[in-house]
């Protein structure tokens, strides 16, 4: 007889408290507003959130330009440039902010160092949504480094004038080796060390660190285009663990499963906890399975929803 599967859930996983606020925000909007709600961007980076929440009504944009003058918009969690703010302001747009309140953290760090004078290093990756939101927040000199190598490059007015800043869905290990290499060639460099990684990215990160030492294959729920989904999957193949990124359940590939007894799942911060159990669900029509969860981090964080929305939802 075949033995059952064993699925063990790391723990945390699946939404945080920054993603569960923004979609809230989307979601409180639609209920109060007669008229259109716009979205610049994916307010999270997930396909399944984003098309729940179309199917709800909101309209996701790219561009300000294309919101109508006047209209109601909601910048995602990722946080947006102050050039932005002014185009909003310019079509005297009804803005509501769902920027996470801890990128808002580090776009004031940012601009406190620059007000210093200081040169800004920004430690992400230059085309992720919140860097451009980041950089386009902090007025002075800011750079952008994501490798070592990036730090090596680099050229600064002074180097005894120098802060950094984090990009908050990096991975842990190798933000601290960025960081490293900064203090190498700057010693009198400033700045937060890891704090600024998120908690929650932290506790999924630590979570994955636990599952790839008893799972022989880690299953990472999250879209291509999410960073910390992306980090989970690179830390699973770093510790030596086959992983693959999906998007949902019909993403699984059976021959993943032959000669695996143990599958490790996860779930990125802005995937739905609801593909968890869907994914369990498909994976139970390969085999018999038991699911057990790690021990791990409880999260009991939560932030706020705007001023302007707080009366209108409370219960």
């Amino acid at each position: 007889m075949t033995e059952p599967l064993r699925i063990i859930l790391a723990k945390p996983l699946g939404f945080c408290a920054g993603v569960v606020r923004a979609i809230d925000i989307v979601e409180a909007t639609l209920r109060q507003c007669d008229g259109p709600v716009y979205v610049r961007h994916e307010i999270v980076h997930n396909r399944t959130v984003v098309n729940a929440l179309k199917a709800k009504g909101a309209r996701f944009v790219d561009e300000i330009a294309e919101i109508p003058v006047g209209g109601v918009t909601i910048f995602s969690a990722h946080g947006v440039s102050r050039e932005v703010e002014d185009q909003a302001r310019a079509r005297q747009l009804d803005v509501i902010d769902a920027t996470c309140p801890l990128v808002e953290k580090v776009h004031l760090q940012g601009r406190a160092y620059a007000k210093r004078g200081l040169d800004v290093i920004l430690v992400g990756h230059d085309d992720h949504a919140e860097v451009i939101g980041t950089r386009g927040q902090i007025d002075g000199r800011v750079h952008v480094v994501a490798t070592v190598a990036d730090v090596d490059a680099l050229v600064v007015q002074d180097p005894g004038k120098v802060a950094y800043i984090t990009q908050t869905t990096l991975s842990v290990r190798d933000t601290r080796e960025v960081i490293e290499a900064l203090k190498e060639r700057f010693p009198a460099i400033i700045g937060p060390d890891t704090r600024d990684i998120c908690y929650a990215t932290q506790n999924r990160q630590i979570a994955v660190e636990k599952l790839a030492e008893k799972a022989q294959l880690i299953l990472v729920i999250g879209s291509r285009n999410s960073s910390n989904s992306n980090r989970l999957r690179e830390l699973a193949l770093q510790a030596g663990v086959r992983s693959h990124l999906i998007d949902g359940p019909a993403d699984i590939d059976p021959q993943w499963l032959f000669g695996v007894d143990r599958i490790g799942l996860t779930a990125g911060a802005s995937a739905p906890n609801h593909l968890v159990n869907e994914t369990i669900a498909r994976l139970e029509t390969f085999r018999d399975v038991v699911v057990e969860t790690l021990d791990g981090i409880e999260e009991t964080i939560r932030f706020r929803m705007p001023a302007r929305l707080q009366s209108r939802t409370a219960v």
